[in-house]
Formats: C-alpha cells, structure tokens, sequence
C-alpha cells in the first residue's frame, strides 16, 4: 500500500483536530499574580556564570526498553533504566566500574529471550528480584496487589506490555535508590524523564515514595516535552511568550546587564479545565494524593527562551505534589509559591546548555546513556551469531538460516 492511498479525508481529520487544538483560549492572562498560580509567574534566569555556584546535586533518572521478533517465531527483548549525577557542572561517579568514560548506573536483565510464555514470566519474575526493585517493594511494605495495577497474566500478556512494565517498575525503583544513597543530601535534585504517575502503579505506592522524597529533602521533578497539555495551550503559551519578549522584556528591571543575556522564565500551575481536556477527564491528572494515578501537581515553565521557536523551550514539569501543596493531607490546598518559585529557578542552572536550550541538560545525557539504539536488532543478531559459532559449535549455514528474514528477499 502507498501512503498515497490514504484518503483525503483521513488526513483532513486529522488536520482539522490539530488546528482546533493548536487555538483553543482558556482565558488565562499574559499577565500573573502571585496569589494565583494558574497565571504566569515571570522571574529572570539565573545568570549563566553563576549556574555551577552550587553544591547541589542533580541527579537524572530515565529508562528504554526495545525488541525483535524473527520469523521463527524467536524474539528477544531487553529494558534498561539508570541514572547520572551532576555536581558543579560535573558529572559524578555513580558505579563501582573501573571505567574512565561510563560514570552513571544501569541495570540490564539476563532473561532477553522469548519463545513462549514461560520466558515472558520469568523475565517477569527477574525484574521483581532486582536488587533495586526488591529494595523499592521492600521500602512499600504492600502485598503486590496494592502495589502494581495489573495482575502477572495481564502484565505478561505479550512482549511490548511486559517490557513497558519492567522498565517503569525499574525507574521508580531507581529514584528510590536514589534517595537512599550516603551521598545525599537535602536541596539535592531527582529529574525524572516523563510524569510522576503511572499506568503500572498503583497511586498508594507512589504517594508514599513521594512522601519520603519529602520528608528527606529531596526535590523530585518530571520533566517532558511530550505532552497533550501543551497542545491544548498552545495558543495561550504564544500569547505568553509574544507578552514577555515585545511587551515585558524592553522595560523589565534586570538584573543581568549584558543584553543578549536577558531572559524571563516563566511557571504555572495547569488548571483543571486544561486537564479534563487534554486526558479526557481521567483520573491520571487529578491534582490530589487519592482517586489518582502518582504525586505530581502539573504545570508548564519556560525556562529558557529559543527565539523563532515557537512554543519549543515549554516543559511539562511535574512537581511533587508534597512540595506544593505540604499540607495536602491534611485536606488543606494552600500552594507553597516560595518553594515552587526556589525549584523553578534551580532548574535554569541545567536549561542554558547550548546545545539544547530551555532543557535541562542532565535528562539529555541520560537519555543518551540508557537508550537502546535504532540498530538493536543487528547488534543482537551479530552477538547471537558469534555466540552460536564460537560458543555452541553450530553450523555456519545453519545459523545464517535461523535468522534469514524472507521479507528482505522480495
């Protein structure tokens, strides 16, 4: 089928959804208050030679997971999570490794090969032994049930689900690990790559591992570019950013006297109107510790400015709800203003890395460190391969065979 033959119509939908998304008004102003945190909170960047005058510690945490499934019906599939530290502007050892260029800590299973479903439970059954997950379920002191959303079976469904599964498992997992390091401290940083909810958790067992985030000190964000909320405020974030750069920016009271150094930031809380849209009123959103899906309170920030950009340096930052809100259970809704305008501009120590402005750059690296590769498929060939030759003695015929793939061939 060419992609020429898909109809008119159906690309027309499609465009025709984007458009009305992409100028829908939800009244927010261009101009904030401070009592209200639904409305732009402008502050000036941090100066860029001061972003290493610090001792925290910003930690980075994010995870990939990917497969192959041949025509003999053998597949192979492999998740992965780790994490990396920077201190100062420097990345820290995280490993035992006697590795000059590997610094951050990862974990990989040694189940990778599916041919029935006896593997895909017992790749299963790996992860929950895993140092960093026993010690994660050890910590929740809850029965699996309370714990995880979906049954074994369900999990173990098919390849793509469990491996899904596994790798969000492993990095909340590793945030815990995180936390229980020697090294630190209160103020220390935990930037996650994605939401602090999940599909796979249950919301008892993250709340209490955002609660003990809290209660040590430890700032915990997740941070994404993907996100249906930016869709729906599209218009509204190029209202805000035509404001802050035309109007704001040639009478603001910087601080900062070099010109081309002069940026405005910008932080608010998403409203519930936004939400309800953007997931369709589902409870992943709610901005509460129960009837939810984690321990985040939503909101975009710019915290950077990428000129002829439109809309590209705006972040979804999922902040702990504990912080925001650090009487939430007690039933009480005040916002902590002051320790969310602290985190906010924290974070513009790691957004002004040239090379992926308004970012933090610490999620880059990690990104870059865990990721497995668009050549996954042929590295792994090549090593079963070798294996099969050198290893189990097999014919070279015969192993070329196993791996022949007939829709290469015509």
């Amino acid at each position: 089928m060419s992609h020429s033959d898909i109809p008119d119509s159906a690309i027309e939908t499609v465009a025709q959804f984007i458009n009305q998304r992409h100028n829908k008004h939800y009244g927010i102003p261009v101009l904030g208050h401070q009592n209200n945190l639904e409305t732009p909170q402008i502050f000036e960047i941090l100066p860029f030679d001061k972003i290493d005058d610090t001792k925290r510690k910003f930690y980075a945490v994010d995870g990939s997971y990917n497969s192959e499934q041949f025509y003999n019906g053998l597949s192979i599939g492999m998740y992965t999570a780790g994490y990396i530290c920077y201190c100062e502007g420097k990345q820290l050892r995280q490993n035992d490794l006697d590795d000059p260029v590997i610094l951050g800590q990862a974990y990989l299973p040694q189940n990778i090969l599916v041919a029935n479903e006896t593997h895909l439970l017992a790749i299963y059954d790996e992860l929950l032994m895993m140092p960093p997950v026993a010690k994660f379920l050890s910590f929740l002191q809850l029965p699996l049930d309370r714990v995880f959303a979906y049954t074994k079976e369900q999990v173990c469904v098919n390849l793509s689900t469990l491996l899904g599964f596994c790798q969000e498992i492993l990095e909340y997992s590793l945030v815990y690990e995180i936390s229980e390091r020697p090294e630190i401290v209160a103020g220390d940083f935990i930037l996650r790559d994605g939401t602090l909810r999940s599909l796979q958790i249950k919301q008892q067992a993250l709340v209490l591992l955002g609660k003990h985030l809290y209660g040590k000190g430890i700032v915990i964000v997740g941070v994404t570019k993907q996100s249906p909320i930016k869709m729906e405020l599209a218009y509204t974030l190029k209202q805000i950013d035509n404001y802050l750069q035309d109007r704001l920016k040639p009478k603001y009271p910087f601080n900062e006297q070099d010109p081309k150094r002069q940026k405005l930031c910008c932080w608010f809380e998403v409203p519930d109107s936004v939400l309800i849209e953007s997931y369709s009123g589902d409870m992943y959103a709610r901005k509460n510790i129960k009837g939810g899906r984690g321990f985040g309170l939503f909101t975009a920030a710019r915290l950077d400015y990428v000129e002829k950009l439109q809309n590209y340096d705006w972040l979804i930052v999922d902040v702990n709800i504990f912080n925001a809100v650090p009487q939430i259970e007690n039933g009480q809704f005040f916002r902590d203003r002051q320790v969310l305008q602290e985190i906010f501009l924290e974070l513009t120590r790691l957004t002004q890395e040239h090379y992926i402005l308004g970012y933090p750059y610490p999620l880059a690296e990690v990104h870059n460190f865990v990721t497995l590769r668009r050549d996954f498929k042929d590295v792994i060939i090549s090593r079963v391969k070798y294996s099969l030759y050198k290893d189990q003695h097999m014919d070279n015929v015969d192993i070329e065979n196993l791996f022949l793939d007939m829709h290469d061939r015509f």
